[in-house]
């Protein structure tokens, strides 16, 4: 069988952050409002318009009704971009830290392979019970680990199946997280 020669974890380096400069970010709410934000950003119109030169204020915090989705068995679509730049989409299992969304994959997957080239993703978690209602989240993936990757997955299969993860791939398969930070979020329905 076979099997890579080491296991990728990477936290993505400071020049792939958002750019510096003016840059507009939807404000999602209080309950969702920038971190860290330097004084001199100001709100317009529900925007943020970055400012400062750091890009300190390009995460926002996941909105609690976004957290509820998170934490649910929801439908979760996730585009990534492909090196010819045409987009690569996946539906997916999708889950989060309470700071993070955070999704489970599979160690050389087109998506894993995109992301460590352009971290840049956009995610998409919809409400079951009334797919109209969904959120559309842009961000970064900012870790990559398999640390704890298997055992992610089986607490996954028991929201998402009620039953343990059914390992469609083979059990050698490496199981990675992608921890997302977003920096847009925009509610819908």
């Amino acid at each position: 069988m076979w099997r890579p020669a080491r296991i990728l974890i990477r936290r993505f380096p400071a020049e792939l952050e958002f750019p510096r400069g003016d840059v507009a970010r939807p404000d999602a709410g209080a309950a969702s409002a920038q971190r860290d934000c330097p004084a001199e950003s100001s709100f317009l119109r529900g925007f943020v318009i970055l400012t400062g030169s750091e890009g300190s204020c390009s995460s926002v915090n996941l909105p609690e009704g976004l957290i509820a989705l998170l934490r649910q068995p929801s439908p979760c679509f996730l585009a990534t971009v492909m090196p010819d730049g045409s987009p690569q989409m996946t539906q997916t299992w999708v889950d989060t830290d309470g700071e993070h969304v955070v999704i489970n994959t599979v160690q050389g997957h087109q998506k894993v392979k995109n992301i460590e080239r352009d971290p840049r993703v956009a995610v998409s978690v919809c409400d079951v019970s009334r797919p109209s209602r969904y959120y559309a989240i842009r961000g970064r993936v900012v870790n990559i680990t398999a640390d704890g990757g298997a055992a992610h997955v089986e607490a996954l299969a028991q929201r998402y199946l009620g039953a343990p993860y059914p390992w469609y791939g083979g059990r050698d398969q490496i199981r990675v997280i992608l921890t997302i930070r977003a920096d847009t979020i925009r509610p819908m329905g």
